[in-house]
């Protein structure tokens, strides 16, 4: 148990005498600090030091972020899609346009489009590329695919990918490797002549358009990982 004397001062009462011409007064001894004062400062020293030694030797480090595996955030999407694959089908590569982007601290997204031949037969793939910076895209990328008719899984790209066959008039590929989500689409598109009939584009057929859309999403990952 705590005696009086210890809650209120936490060092005991000197003994009370009567003083005498005959006794001198016996000396106090002088008050020490309270040991609990001295383990907390020290304690508070030694956890200062302590930290600032970790600091200095760089092993305190904040809370590790989002893993991007690699890939980065870009400026110009159409300068890294080559799509030599898309090329090969509908013919010489004529001009770039790149879309509105989205720039968020949770998430980044680039989109761009790419006219390939001439005249009536000038066609267009478009691709969207979206870096997820806080969240897991994972758990609702195969549900979003049913939602966009995309059921064909693809092998070899990615950690999922889907396709979405139209036959002839094309198709769209949707990949998710990580944090990134690719999107390359190709449609057979259409013309309004002056008598305001809609004409379709003689663009070759497009049936198995799955194969070269892989082969440029694969190298479009590999160059937003550099």
């Amino acid at each position: 148990m705590i005696s009086e004397p210890e809650l209120e001062g936490g060092a005991p009462y000197a003994t009370v005498e009567v003083l005498t011409e005959e006794r001198e007064r016996t000396p106090r001894p002088p008050r020490g600090r309270a040991p609990w004062l001295w383990a907390v400062g020290g304690a508070v020293v030694a956890s200062a030091v302590w930290g600032a030694g970790l600091y200095a030797h760089g092993l305190v480090r904040s809370e590790p972020g989002v893993d991007l595996g690699g890939y980065e955030e870009v400026d110009d999407l159409c300068v890294l899609a080559e799509l030599k694959g898309m090329g090969a089908v509908l013919g010489e590569r004529i001009a770039d346009a790149t879309n509105p982007d989205l720039d968020d601290p949770a998430l980044q997204r680039r989109s761009c489009t790419v006219a390939f031949g001439e005249g009536e037969r000038e066609q267009s793939v478009n691709i969207t590329y979206t870096l997820h910076k806080l969240t897991d895209p994972g758990p609702e990328f195969a549900a979003l695919a049913k939602g966009f008719d995309l059921m064909e899984p693809i092998g070899g790209v990615g950690e999922q990918a889907f396709f979405g066959d139209a036959g002839e008039d094309g198709g769209v590929l949707r990949v998710l490797d990580g944090q990134a989500v690719l999107e390359l689409d190709v449609y057979r598109t259409h013309y309004e002549t002056e008598d305001g009939e809609i004409v379709q584009r003689g663009a070759p057929d497009l049936s198995g358009v799955d194969v070269p859309l892989t082969q440029d999403a694969l190298a479009l990952m590999a160059a937003l990982k550099k």
